[in-house]
């Protein structure tokens, strides 16, 4: 069995696919388009196959000649809102859409488990759950998925499930894990400080919500460093900030909006919790009136330590030591790939994707309008994930 081998054999088919994707993104939880490309790619495969019903989701599963649990493998298929400045001679044909996040080789390299795993279905100790999923970049399409029997999709639910992601800064070829906490979690604080409109020149006769909600920013920031342990940090961005429309006149209102990013849920809660005590007291304190809203995001992407170890174990085996790395720290992007994780034990690991002719250290990062990513590391995505099925399937644990 060498799932490395085989996979070299198909390349030239899946990085034709995975640029194919790449010249038609979509974006959110409905690609058709998508959708349609990823059925005709599994077409003629011995997989039962069913789609979303809210969202254009694909599900395939395989079922292994040998009776044993199941096994889910994830690649997630939508683009982001970015009009693509790469050059590249199959750049996107969409514009104000693009692939700069890599979901295309994902999408490519589940294509590929599942070719390579169907090939050797009279091995197969098990099932393999294969989950396309729109809308990870929002509003997110896992959670739909869970809602609609993607985990009874085999039958029982799947006893492991493992995903990759690519790196546009990560060395090519290189796979990183990490045990416990991978990924943040994301929620939202929309906050809109109303006061009192009038005359730039007479400032006593309004109340005027911009200088509080510039307070708020900045003490805000003070509260992350100074409410929250380092050795559990939270990551607190002002990304928004609109108020009035002329320089004088005074605004009724003036509104911002922050990012809050969080590893456990403790400081999850307590960020929140803050959030809303730090701005409605400021506002308080200025006389002005304030609404604070939260959208609760993705939790963070907990890996499961025994599912790190032997994805890690694998790929060091199938790869070589220097195509594995530890991560020492979480990354502060969220996923939802953490909706999974959190009832089914997995592991989610990132694949360095940077062309070779780039540094790492200075290339565009993923999201980038000049994101690259090299279609190289295709094929050895589809060979780990098939080796994680069939290995994992063949143990049985």
């Amino acid at each position: 069995m060498n799932f490395r081998e085989s996979a070299a054999h198909i390349s030239d088919e899946l990085v034709a696919f995975r640029r194919r994707l790449h010249q038609r993104p979509e974006i959110g939880l409905h690609l058709p388009e998508t959708q349609a490309a990823v059925l005709d790619a599994l077409g003629g495969l011995p997989l039962e196959i069913t789609t979303g019903r809210a969202l254009t989701s694909v599900v395939a599963v395989l079922r292994g000649a040998k009776r044993g649990q199941s096994v889910l493998l994830r690649g997630d298929m939508d683009a982001l809102p970015v009009t693509e400045q790469t050059g590249l001679p199959y750049a996107s044909t969409i514009p104000g859409a693009m692939h700069a996040c890599g979901h295309d080789l994902h999408t490519a390299i589940l294509v590929g488990a599942a070719r390579l795993l169907s090939a050797v279905r009279d091995q197969l100790a098990g099932d393999v759950i294969f989950m396309f999923q729109p809308g990870e970049e929002g509003p997110g399409g896992a959670q739909p998925m869970l809602d609609e029997g993607l985990l009874s999709a085999a039958g029982d639910p799947p006893a492991a499930a493992y995903c990759l992601h690519v790196s546009a800064v990560f060395r090519g070829g290189v796979f990183f894990g990490r045990r416990g906490v991978f990924g943040a979690a994301h929620d939202t604080c929309k906050v809109r400080v109303r006061g009192a409109g009038g005359h730039g020149s007479t400032p006593f006769r309004a109340r005027d919500p911009i200088p509080a909600a510039c307070e708020m920013v900045l003490a805000l920031q003070t509260m992350v460093t100074r409410g929250f342990d380092v050795f559990d940090p939270v990551v607190l961005t002002v990304g928004q900030f609109h108020s009035g429309t002329v320089d004088n006149v005074i605004p009724a209102t003036a509104e911002f909006s922050a990012s809050l990013r969080s590893f456990s849920t403790a400081a999850r809660e307590k960020l929140v919790a803050r959030t809303a005590d730090v701005v409605r007291g400021i506002a308080a304190a200025h006389g002005l009136e304030v609404d604070v809203d939260f959208e609760r995001g993705y939790p963070a992407v907990v890996n499961d330590v025994t599912e790190a170890e032997f994805a890690a174990a694998t790929a060091t085996e199938v790869f070589g030591d220097r195509r594995y790395q530890w991560l020492v720290n979480p990354k502060t992007g969220s996923e939802d790939m953490s909706f999974v994780l959190e009832k089914v034990p997995g592991a989610y690991l990132n694949l360095g994707a940077c062309p070779p002719d780039r540094d790492p250290a200075t290339a565009a990062t993923n999201h980038s309008a000049g994101a690259l990513f090299d279609d190289a590391v295709v094929a050895d995505g589809s060979a780990l994930l098939a080796e994680l099925a069939f290995r994992r399937l063949a143990a049985g644990r």
